[in-house]
């Protein structure tokens, strides 16, 4: 305790959002010393990352108070934990301008509903994070704002939940929303080493845009711990709150390295990654095969025009006229335009898909396994697969710099050569889960992505709690990390 009764904040930042509830729960600490103690880390640290585009500090510290008031807050799961919400959903009070300066301003007068459950459970909102225009990019940035990560600040966060990655990685907050439409959850987490999950399609309230990417974007959320993530993710999904179950029984694990842009592949540190969580999860007594998915360019295609359209979608529902965007989101929403109007995003090609990759897992692909083991017989008379493992990025995280000014082709470009493993599963609305793997030689994290199917949140979140257990990771960049201990001063 500090000098006036109060906790020190150096021992609250850094506490998972489990632990801090917990505390808050039993009155050993009040939501307000919790809110007090996150503002001030975030004062700390926020010149140097470019998280958030507001913070909330007289709106956080009031409702931390009304937390502490709250008859029922003995029974609250987030009880006066510090949140972060990314800008392209609703806050009550608050703009939200989706990354686009030129977004007309509206003061939103309800919370969107996956941030209504949030602060239902007792969380407090300290702040909106920062998007690229639109959310559509891979990079965190817009006029005189970049975000960066704190792993390496001349790196991005990646996007499109960016600013969230880097809130939750510096320890600014314990957890933060996001969503992904492309991979905008589980990118930034790889670049910023986070754990998270793309929900399956309808497992979370949507509601993101005009029509969630003609229905591949999800909500979600970014943390540290798997704990956390479980709790976040039963919240936002209606759920009650508790440990993911285990399958009780090994797990059938596919692996791919093959990546599904042709001419682009993982670099070496990648590949190791996920060649040691394989062999880790095989010395756990798992049967691991190498299997690639059958992800056609017609799929491909799909989750393409979707991007497109979205675009062109997106700022006609939030009433911005195309001449008053970006160049590089101008001619991708242009592009969308054209998309939209051929009828090239067919609903087809999704349930297409959709079904190919749910008989891929449940034995009914022709595709052929280079390794494997005795096991279940699925449909179509191959081994069911629980879950795949496969990269996430090519290499390290994207230059921190203002990719707003250069072209779209530019943007694309680099975009598909880092991530191209992550957008088939948002097309095909299957869950996919994203853990730290260890880092690179010069500090950079290194992760892996886990799929599943229809219905396997639970299965991927305790794969990945058996993996932090297994492979423990280092919660916060070494820089930021407010669990440090700093040195003893000399007597």
């Amino acid at each position: 305790m500090d000098a006036s009764g109060g906790a020190a904040a150096g021992q609250i930042v850094g506490l998972p959002a489990t632990e801090l509830a917990a505390r808050v729960r039993a009155g050993e600490l009040t939501a307000v010393e919790v809110v007090r103690a996150h503002l001030a880390h975030i004062d700390a640290v926020e010149a140097r990352i470019g998280a958030f585009r507001v913070v909330r500090r007289e709106a956080a510290l009031e409702e931390a108070a009304a937390v502490d008031a709250a008859p029922d807050r003995a029974a609250l799961p987030l009880a006066g934990v510090p949140i972060a919400v990314k800008d392209n959903v609703d806050v009550a009070g608050e703009v939200c301008t989706d990354g686009s300066p030129a977004c007309p301003s509206r003061v939103a007068s309800e919370d969107h509903a996956v941030v209504a459950r949030l602060r239902a459970a007792g969380a407090v909102v300290v702040g909106i994070t920062r998007a690229p225009e639109l959310c559509l990019y891979a990079a965190t940035d817009g006029p005189g704002a970049v975000s960066r990560n704190p792993w390496d600040t001349a790196r991005s966060p990646a996007g499109s939940s960016g600013g969230s990655a880097a809130a939750v990685a510096s320890g600014a907050v314990p957890l933060a929303h996001g969503n992904d439409g492309m991979g905008s959850l589980r990118l930034p987490a790889a670049a910023c080493g986070l754990v998270t999950l793309k929900p399956g399609r309808g497992v979370v309230p949507a509601g993101i845009g005009a029509d969630d990417w003609s229905g591949m974007a999800v909500n979600g959320a970014l943390a540290t711990t798997v704990a956390d993530l479980a709790l976040a993710h039963a919240l936002l999904a209606g759920q009650e709150p508790a440990a993911p179950a285990p399958p009780g029984r090994p797990l059938r694990i596919a692996v791919s390295t093959r990546s599904p842009v042709p001419g682009v592949r993982a670099d070496g540190p990648a590949r190791a990654a996920v060649d040691a969580v394989a062999a880790t999860l095989a010395a756990a007594g798992h049967t691991v095969v190498r299997r690639d998915p059958p992800i056609t360019p017609g799929a491909a295609a799909g989750a393409l025009t979707r991007w497109m359209a979205g675009a062109a979608d997106d700022a006609e529902h939030l009433g911005i006229a195309l001449h008053d965007l970006q160049p590089r989101s101008r001619t991708h929403a242009r592009i969308g335009r054209a998309v939209r109007a051929a009828g090239l995003v067919r609903p087809r090609t999704a349930e297409r898909f959709r079904e190919r990759m749910v008989a891929f897992f449940a034995g009914a692909s022709s595709a052929s396994p280079q390794g494997s083991a005795p096991s279940v017989r699925g449909v179509g008379g191959g081994e069911v697969l629980d879950l795949l493992l496969t990269p996430v990025t090519t290499g390290p995280p994207l230059p921190a710099r203002p990719w707003h000014e250069r072209s779209f082709l530019a943007n694309v470009t680099a975009n598909a050569r880092w991530a191209p493993w992550t957008a088939a599963w948002n097309l095909a609305g299957l869950p996919a889960l994203v853990l730290p793997a260890g880092t690179r030689r010069e500090g950079h994290p290194l992760a892996v992505q886990f799929v599943g199917g229809p219905g396997a949140e639970e299965r991927l979140l305790w794969i990945a709690g058996e993996l932090e257990r297994r492979r423990p990771w280092r919660r916060y960049a070494p820089v930021f990390d407010p669990t440090a201990q700093p040195a003893p001063v000399p007597a």
